[in-house]
């Protein structure tokens, strides 16, 4: 019975060592995870065709009471950066069927930015967020280049000094 428990073992420990896939990272100064979902009209979209534009990911849902504290600052930032180059994408993760209530949000909060659904929460594992709000930085490369887990707030400079490296770099 030592001997089968010790094949066994054995085999699943060389099963693991051939994957070829290695563990998701996401880490500043590397590649950022592709990622696609839909819009609320239920087009695909995805990261990847927003090549040479400054994305800002952000994480939320209509249910945070600290994505409402910050979505307002997200905006004026969208409006003040769009013509340099910045999107600035809205993942919400609200279950299904809430379509209406994310697009009454939107609207509550003047939100003009693309919004995407996700409600089975892939891109909170693509991105190892722990929650919401969760925001991600990607430079005109791929390039992850600030992240926060967590609100953002105006008094915190990280992101619009992130945002200033980011953004002058037009293709």
């Amino acid at each position: 019975m030592k001997a089968l428990v010790s094949s066994v073992a054995f085999a699943a420990l060389m099963a693991l060592g051939c994957h070829r896939e290695s563990p998701q990272r996401v880490d500043i100064g590397q590649p950022a995870p592709r990622y696609a979902a839909t819009t609320l009209a239920g087009d695909s979209v995805s990261t990847a065709a927003l090549a040479g534009k400054v994305v800002l990911l952000n994480i939320w849902a209509t249910w945070c009471a600290p994505c409402r504290a910050e979505i307002p600052y997200l905006q004026s930032l969208y409006e003040q950066h769009r013509a340099e180059g910045l999107e600035i994408i809205g993942v919400s993760v609200d279950a299904r069927g809430q379509d209406a209530a994310i697009r009454d949000f939107a609207q509550e909060f003047h939100m003009t930015y693309p919004i995407w659904r996700d409600p089975d929460e892939r891109v909170q594992s693509l991105y190892l967020a722990l929650g919401v709000p969760s925001s991600y930085l990607i430079d005109r490369a791929g390039i992850l280049r600030w992240r926060r887990l967590g609100t953002i707030r105006e008094a915190d400079t990280t992101l619009t000094h992130a945002l200033r490296k980011a953004l002058p770099a037009a293709p």
